[in-house]
């Protein structure tokens, strides 16, 4: 488990939103409601929860500054 600060990596940003599995769910309306995580994957959000718990992002610090 990573703590700290995130790099943020522009090619894995930009390949998340632009993948052809991500492209069919949202067209076809597969995806499960926020908050839904646990049930679907509960490993993988339990993983997730406490990621987001310990580490933070370089753009989280200048939202901070707001």
């Amino acid at each position: 488990m990573k703590f700290g600060m995130r790099k943020p990596s522009l090619k894995k940003s930009i390949a998340a939103r632009t993948s052809l599995k991500r492209y069919v769910r949202h067209n076809l309306g597969m995806k499960a409601p926020r908050g839904w995580g646990w049930l679907t994957n509960p490993k993988k959000a339990a993983y997730n929860r406490v990621y987001r718990k310990t580490t933070f992002s370089i753009f989280d610090i200048f939202k901070f500054f707001k």
